[in-house]
């Protein structure tokens, strides 16, 4: 079933449009080979579905690609944003292609084999999972690759033996593009539970008895009773809201990651205007194709 995740995950890279074209022509054809009124309806009305899923696909990136600003990294709000820069490695990555070991950001590979037939049989295929960076000028934010859409013009394809490869990067100061859901780790942003906190700093004051005794035990006896107790919780609350102060006056992590409500998460070494341009081209394409097969089952129908 390789072969099988394999389409699927072309497919999501090309957001299917080699694809439905690929689909149209063969429905034409079994359109032209099953004949008559009957045989063009069906072939007609799947170019009509198909053609008006891939426009509604494209036209959803479109007007997300268009329609959301582009923000700045050191002033981005938090949630769906579109960031635009340059890609870069993040402090001692070197991360390398799985096929040919070039130095990248992303990459993603397919190996397969020629058969006996001179047929190429599905090997095995992959995708790395390290975070990369995106700088504007005003900062950088991470790039968690799992889960997004991955458009990249370097794409390369070899035959070693009887074995075809085919590799994508993403490489480092190129232009790179992200849209997806911004979060900031840490800072003023940081998720911080105080109740928690002070449970767990109390349980490891309580391993150390020694030093507990001799912080907190005023009257000497060994034990801490109820006053002496309140002391100590007093203190390490004191303790724990100073640490979370200090957590929240350092600068946060900037991260873009995979939307929770299931919007568009696209990475892409594009600039955003011509992302746009692309996927509207293609709506209008898709569009017409549909446009002409709806014309033709009236015209099939009338007649």
């Amino acid at each position: 079933m390789g072969w099988i995740a394999e389409a699927i995950a072309e497919t999501r890279h090309t957001f299917a449009n080699g694809l439905t074209t690929g689909f149209n022509l063969l429905f034409l054809l079994i359109g032209f080979e099953i004949g008559g009124n009957a045989g063009w309806t069906t072939a007609l009305s799947l170019v009509g579905v198909t053609s008006f899923l891939a426009w509604l696909a494209n036209h959803r990136r479109y007007r997300l690609v268009a329609d959301t600003p582009t923000s700045k990294i050191i002033s981005a709000p938090q949630g769906y944003a579109e960031f635009s820069g340059r890609g870069k490695h993040l402090p001692g990555a070197q991360l390398v292609s799985h096929l040919s070991g070039l130095p990248c950001l992303w990459y993603r590979y397919r190996v397969e084999r020629r058969d006996t037939e001179d047929n190429w049989e599905f090997i095995s295929s992959g995708a790395s999972d390290d975070t990369f960076a995106l700088d504007d000028g005003s900062g950088l934010i991470l790039i968690d690759p799992d889960g997004a859409e991955i458009r990249t013009n370097h794409k390369r394809e070899w035959v070693e033996q009887d074995y075809r490869k085919t590799e994508w990067l993403l490489k480092a100061n190129e232009p790179l593009y992200g849209i997806g859901e911004h979060t900031t780790l840490g800072g003023a942003n940081a998720e911080l539970d105080a109740k928690q906190d002070l449970s767990d700093l109390l349980a490891q004051w309580k391993q150390d008895k020694a030093t507990l005794m001799s912080r907190f035990d005023m009257n000497k006896d060994g034990e801490l009773d109820a006053h002496e107790w309140e002391t100590a919780v007093l203190a390490a609350k004191r303790h724990i809201a100073a640490e979370h102060q200090e957590i929240r006056l350092k600068d946060g992590v900037h991260m873009l990651r995979k939307p929770r409500d299931g919007r568009l998460y696209l990475v892409a070494n594009e600039l955003p205007d011509k992302l746009a341009t692309r996927y509207r081209v293609w709506s209008w394409v898709h569009l017409s194709i549909m446009s002409g097969a709806l014309g033709r089952l009236i015209w099939l129908g009338a007649n």
